[in-house]
């Protein structure tokens, strides 16, 4: 009961209140670039997702079987983002055959996957924050979960931005960074909230 305890509360910390994008401002790049319209801020959430899942599932054995019995601890960074990189090619490589029109869509953005900091930084941050296994999958899937919830809200906050009638000198990015900013003023205010919850 107690390792369910601690895998909903890493799950939903990873969700609302350590929001790689919101809170700890990492894949800041398909979050602005992608979020025009739903169905490509979707996608690129799915992707992130997968590719962060993936990347965790890979490099965590690496860690505590390769690197760390091989006194190679130092070579973490670069090892992960050949892993990532290679993940990346192979996800790109299944969209392009089995969904065009999203791999149209995404267009640059999915090869821009195996530089987004927010999913090198999961399969970092997993190895430091010390998690087992399982807590670095259900870590990873938080933070992917998280990513999407960013898109999607952030996708709908754009479409209406487009829709009203703001003044010309906040039009384009003026306006998507404030919006960013205050979609993250209002995740960082959920700061404890999990822990008040399972206190």
């Amino acid at each position: 009961m107690e390792t369910f305890k601690t895998l909903i509360v890493i799950l939903l910390s990873s969700v609302l209140v350590n929001n790689y994008v919101l809170s700890r401002f990492l894949g800041i790049c398909p979050f602005l670039g992608v979020s025009k319209k739903l169905d490509q801020a979707v996608g690129m959430g799915i992707s992130v997702t997968a590719v962060m899942l993936l990347a965790t599932a890979v490099t965590w054995p690496i860690q505590y079987l390769v690197l760390e019995p091989m006194n190679l601890g130092y070579m973490q960074t670069i090892v992960f983002i050949l892993v990532i990189a290679a993940l990346v090619q192979m996800l790109e490589i299944i969209l392009k055959k089995f969904s065009p029109a999203l791999h149209k869509g995404l267009g640059v953005y999915l090869p821009l996957i195996t530089t987004n900091c927010a999913v090198l930084g999961v399969a970092i941050n997993n190895i430091t924050d010390g998690y087992n296994f399982l807590e670095s999958m259900v870590s990873s899937l938080g933070c992917g979960l998280g990513f999407l919830f960013a898109m999607f809200l952030f996708s709908g906050l754009r479409s209406r931005i487009d829709e009203t009638g703001i003044p010309k000198c906040f039009r384009g990015v003026a306006s998507t960074l404030i919006a960013a900013s205050f979609i993250s003023l209002a995740f960082m205010g959920l700061a404890g909230i999990v822990d008040k919850i399972f206190a």
